[in-house]
Order: structure tokens, then sequence, then C-alpha cells
């Protein structure tokens, strides 16, 4: 109980709220521990990362599909 009230001095009373709140849909509260919920507050301030292109995939698959065409001929 200290460890999560120590939580509560650097994350926020409504962020470890919400956070204790989603550890606890997983199952009964002697299952959920401070690593879990911290686990959890990590997820929830997570910046997403934008999607990256995977050109070279797209290239191997247009190359089984139509042949290089040369325009200097």
């Amino acid at each position: 109980m200290a460890q999560m009230l120590a939580i509560v001095l650097t994350a926020g009373l409504e962020a470890v709220l919400v956070a204790v709140e989603l550890a606890l849909e997983i199952g009964p509260p002697e299952r959920v521990s401070v690593e879990y919920v911290i686990n959890v507050l990590a997820r929830l301030n997570a910046v997403p990362l934008p999607p990256t292109a995977n050109t070279a995939g797209y290239d191997s698959l247009r190359a089984d599909v139509a042949p290089e065409v040369d325009h200097d001929a």
C-alpha cells in the first residue's frame, strides 16, 4: 500500500486510480501487483510511434508481378 501511495506523488492520483481500475480488470485484487500498476501507467503515458513504411517489401512484391521496363531503349 505504501508503494502505491508513493506512485501517487509522481504520477498523480487520477492516473493511479485509472491504472488500478485497469489492473483490477485482469482478476482478483490479490493478483494485482504494484509493478503491474506501474506497467499500466507506463503504457498509458507512452507516446505512440508513427508507422514506418517498408518500401523494400513493396518493391520485392512488385518485382514478382511486373518485370522492370527499360525506358532508355
